[in-house]
């Protein structure tokens, strides 16, 4: 287990007209718009978020440290050590994530499979610095470029990948890559974000989450699976800085938050992080690049690592990676004893 941490404050958020407040509903804004199109100036090709949102320079490179990424001497339910590690990291374009170094966190961490989302980068122009020494690179890019879409680097050759979900409706997004190995699936998700006045939250809701739900029920009727990625929802309160102001902000609606209860329960998947960590407080993954809100942690759990129930008992640890820079998201790691 991760050492104790020192009690964090459970006192209620403050009033919107709060500067605490304000920074989360600009954390939020900066959420919930991420997806709306695809950037058409060439100098904003690798990103669909907001102008507002474009990462400063100064925390452009990834930071990492070897304290930042220690692992704790974790072991599972049964006492067994951990001996398999698994990571996630929506990037935010794999363009920009090479070219600011961001493999130094891959090497750095050494996970044996890395899940990544928003890579924002066709097939076709995948860049030859993706190809990273000691790994195997999978790619699923949506038919826009600069948006969407996710990828895999795993130390060992899968049995066999599969692009999306089966559904065209959904899949030309590039939103979901799953590599199969001995005994596991190992999918990456990036899930629609609902959008800016909740545009997309019908497709959401009632198209996306129900074929995601039955492609996870065809898969884990084989063998067990490991599920990680943005997946756009803040679950519960305790998963985002401000609850109170943001019921109808996309990722934290009530629809959002029982459709992945739903699947949670009726695909037997185990939210990991809360497993291990159920009352840890503060604990997010997301962050605006607007207004300091990731230096005053004002930010939203958004991406999991999700198990079927009877690998639960071989989880040893969920961590977070918020000390590593170059994306408005952090890494997530999962460590089992597999």
């Amino acid at each position: 287990r991760m050492p104790p941490k020192k009690r964090q404050s459970t006192s209620k958020p403050k009033a919107a007209g709060s500067k605490r407040a304000k920074l989360d509903e600009a954390a939020s804004e900066s959420s919930a718009g991420k997806e709306k199109k695809p950037a058409k100036a060439a100098a904003k090709k690798d990103s669909d978020a907001p102008a507002a949102a474009a990462a400063p320079s100064t925390a452009a490179a990834p930071s990492t440290s070897a304290t930042s990424l220690e692992c704790p001497a974790a072991k599972d339910a049964e006492g067994r050590p951990w001996s398999l590690k698994l990571a996630s990291w929506n990037i935010n374009g794999l363009r920009a994530w090479l070219k600011n170094n961001g493999t130094r966190y891959l090497l750095e961490e050494a996970p044996f499979i890395i899940g990544v989302q928003e890579i924002k980068c066709p097939s076709a122009k995948v860049p030859p610095e993706a190809s990273i020494p000691g790994y195997h690179a999978l790619f699923s890019s949506a038919d826009k470029d600069g948006y969407a879409g996710t990828g895999i680097y795993s130390r060992d050759k899968p049995l066999s990948v599969k692009e999306g979900i089966g559904a065209a409706k959904h899949d030309g997004e590039g939103r979901v890559i799953t590599a199969e190995f001995e005994k596991f699936y190992f999918v990456t998700a990036y899930v629609p974000n609902s959008g800016r006045q909740l545009a997309r939250l019908k497709y959401r809701v009632s198209e996306w989450d129900k074929d995601f739900a039955a492609y996870l029920r065809g898969l884990d009727a084989v063998k067990p699976v490991i599920v990680c990625g943005d997946l756009n929802v803040a679950h519960l309160e305790i998963d985002l800085a401000n609850p109170k102001t943001n019921q109808r902000t996309a990722g934290f609606t009530k629809e959002e938050r029982d459709s992945f209860s739903s699947m949670l329960s009726s695909l037997d998947l185990v939210d990991t992080f809360r497993q291990v960590h159920p009352d840890q407080t503060k604990a997010y993954t997301f962050w605006s690049y607007m207004r300091n809100a990731r230096a005053q942690n004002i930010g939203w759990r958004l991406d999991y690592f999700l198990v079927s129930k009877r690998l639960a008992g071989r989880v040893c640890d969920s961590l977070i990676r918020s000390s590593v820079m170059g994306s408005d998201h952090c890494p997530i790691v999962l460590l089992l004893s597999l």
